[in-house]
């Protein structure tokens, strides 16, 4: 019984991390507010949330080069930009670099995203709105699968505004809708409170903290055993 259960969890983890999504923003967040974003999506769902190529031919006019042109209108930097195919049907990423996540809301390539990054005490606060009014009518074929906003946030979570999975992995979160309701103007508040302190900064210290201590400990030690070698070879009086 133990191990059927056992493998039934594993199975069951293993499906949820394997999550498919047919139009998705995933940021990875450092605590100055800088940080990389990709963005995926089928072309009409770009063309819809975004207004990039034209809806009533997405994927022929939903380009590569449409959507580095305005990622790089934006402010962005664009590190790669593909055009996939997945079950035979394709998808746009996108994946650039930003300084401030606070500069993003009201850019070309962000009408759908609004994101603040805030002090809170002595804490940050992550929180924002992803809504959009979709350009034009999209056909039923692509109405169907999911869509999700998801966080790697830099340093350690408290707390999240209603995130799906609650906090993953330590600092992922993320919210995530049906398409047909994205597609009828239905928002994801979005929101979490973490630590000022940078994870990796944390750890950083923590092992310079250690590799100190541990060269003092050295260091007292190699003292001592040179004191008490002078001390044997000193002639008695």
């Amino acid at each position: 019984m133990l191990p059927r259960l056992a493998l039934g969890l594993l199975l069951l983890a293993g499906l949820r991390g394997c999550v498919v999504y047919e139009y998705e923003h995933e940021l990875w967040l450092r605590v100055d507010g800088s940080g990389s974003i990709n963005v995926t999506g089928r072309p009409a769902l770009w063309a819809a949330f975004k207004g990039l190529g034209r809806p009533e031919d997405p994927e022929a006019t939903v380009t590569r080069e449409a959507a580095r042109e305005l990622f790089e209108r934006s402010g962005l930097r664009v590190r790669r930009v593909t055009l996939t195919r997945r079950d035979g049907r394709p998808y746009l990423f996108v994946s650039a670099e930003f300084d401030d996540v606070n500069r993003l809301a009201g850019t070309p390539a962000f009408p759908d995203l609004k994101l603040t990054l805030r002090p809170a005490g002595e804490r940050l606060m992550v929180e924002g709105r992803w809504a959009a009014t979709p350009r034009a009518p999209v056909a039923a074929e692509h109405r169907e699968g999911l869509m999700a906003v998801r966080f790697h946030l830099p340093a350690k979570v408290f707390s999240h505004r209603n995130a799906f999975g609650g906090v993953e992995r330590g600092n992922i979160v993320g919210w995530r809708q049906e398409v047909a309701r994205a597609l009828e103007g239905q928002p994801l508040e979005l929101g979490a409170e973490m630590s000022a302190r940078s994870i990796l900064w944390s750890t950083v210290g923590l092992f310079a903290a250690a590799i100190v201590g541990g060269l003092g400990i050295l260091g007292g030690a190699l003292y001592l055993v040179f004191r008490k070698g002078r001390a044997a070879s000193s002639p008695s009086s």
